[in-house]
């Protein structure tokens, strides 16, 4: 069957968009709202560079669309230099027409002069890097446990598991493996559901009695973060999130561009995470870092989307993670995760690990670069260069 890559034109195809969507997720209930699909696309129509989004599908001769990609546009700051780079994001094919995966991103490649894309599935890596893309590295993955109902049930025997006939405990979800030593050709994309995750059988008074004594713990933990700096609740993005981002894009070589603006277009009114709550830490009237958090519609998981101070200025970042423990707590939520490339920017790994967060190998994201620019691509391709949260490029567009 005859399949041709074409641009998004035709608001008609958002239906065949949508339903291709659900027949390559099938077994991901989200996917079928479609309306938020929707409004993600609406809401990238009020980026400065919304002109530079482009989309393709492939469509067969009779019409069924059966692969789709987006290059979603945003700025960066390299070396000073202000540059535009896509990412690809929302990219599927449906099983039975895989070579048209290679053809979509081909696409991509001739469109975009430059690429920054941060991955975890390993077809979608394999081929970005087979068309040009490096691996810079990965971002840290980092999590902290808030209600001990989350526990995972330990690990049980095979024999066992299979005499009182208890579920598998393992099971690969969209190309993503967490068992060691499994290769990328070993997983389905997009085939197997997520398994149930299975949870120690505590009981609520047990439980209720654990969970007082993990916020005792995490209250002397966060006792001496932060010295006498103090993390307060914002209402939004003023102008001095402009200086904040000036003085860090003076001494980190590449990062997104994060100014006020950006910030109130990311995460402001219509933003697919709205409504988000934002951390800062101010003196004399200037910012020296902020935090934007986010609960998911379920209310059980918390994300870090962006922490980021004043590099230097670990006591800011203390002062923010103590704050954003409270704050999540508050929330109800069960576990935290936070993705974040360890820069001058970021927590260090020994100031998470003092606050309880423990870190996950399995779950990293990889950061890819392709830039024409030999100059950008030799800065880009070095890990230490970057200050990156998950909430800054389209892998974060997703959390709800």
């Amino acid at each position: 069957m005859k399949t041709a890559v074409e641009p998004v034109k035709d608001p008609e195809l958002e239906d065949e968009v949508a339903q291709l969507r659900i027949l390559s997720y099938p077994d991901f209930p989200e996917v079928r709202d479609v309306d938020y699909y929707s409004a993600l696309y609406r809401w990238y129509q009020d980026h400065p560079l919304s002109k530079e989004l482009y989309r393709w599908v492939s469509v067969t001769e009779e019409g069924e669309v059966v692969g789709h990609l987006t290059a979603f546009p945003q700025f960066y700051r390299i070396d000073g230099r202000r540059v535009i780079a896509h990412t690809p994001g929302d990219y599927m094919v449906l099983p039975q027409h895989g070579f048209q995966a290679i053809m979509l991103m081909r696409s991509f490649f001739r469109q975009a002069e430059n690429c920054v894309a941060c991955d975890m599935v390993p077809a979608v890596i394999g081929v970005e890097t087979r068309l040009g893309a490096g691996v810079v590295g990965d971002l840290q993955y980092a999590a902290k446990l808030m209600n001990v109902s989350r526990l995972p049930m330990p690990s049980v025997p095979t024999p066992i598991r299979r005499l009182l006939n208890l579920p598998q405990q393992f099971a690969p979800a969209r190309g993503f493996t967490d068992r060691p030593g499994a290769e990328a050709h070993e997983v389905e994309e997009h085939v197997a559901p997520p398994a149930p995750r299975q949870r120690v059988p505590i009981p609520r008074p047990l439980q209720g009695l654990l969970n007082g004594g993990l916020r005792v713990v995490d209250e002397a933990l966060g006792s001496g973060f932060g010295g006498d700096l103090e993390a307060e609740e914002l209402e939004g993005f003023d102008d001095s999130f402009d200086y904040l981002f000036e003085r860090v894009a003076a001494v980190v070589p590449c990062l997104a561009e994060k100014d006020a603006a950006f910030l109130r277009w990311r995460y402001g009114r219509g933003s697919p995470q709205a409504p988000v709550t934002v951390l800062g830490v101010r003196s004399g009237g200037r910012m020296l870092g902020y935090a934007v958090l986010k609960a998911a519609s379920h209310g059980q998981d918390g994300y870090i989307l962006d922490l980021t101070a004043l590099p230097g200025r670990q006591d800011v970042v203390l002062a923010l993670l103590r704050e954003t423990v409270r704050s999540f707590r508050r929330m109800g939520v069960q576990i935290v995760r936070y993705r974040f490339v360890e820069s001058p920017t970021s927590p260090k790994s020994a100031d998470l690990r003092r606050l309880g967060f423990f870190y996950r190998k399995g779950r990293r994201h990889k950061l890819l670069v392709k830039f024409t620019d030999t100059s950008l691509h030799g800065t880009t391709g070095d890990l230490v260069n970057w200050s990156l949260s998950f909430g800054d490029g389209e892998a974060g567009f997703w959390i709800r």
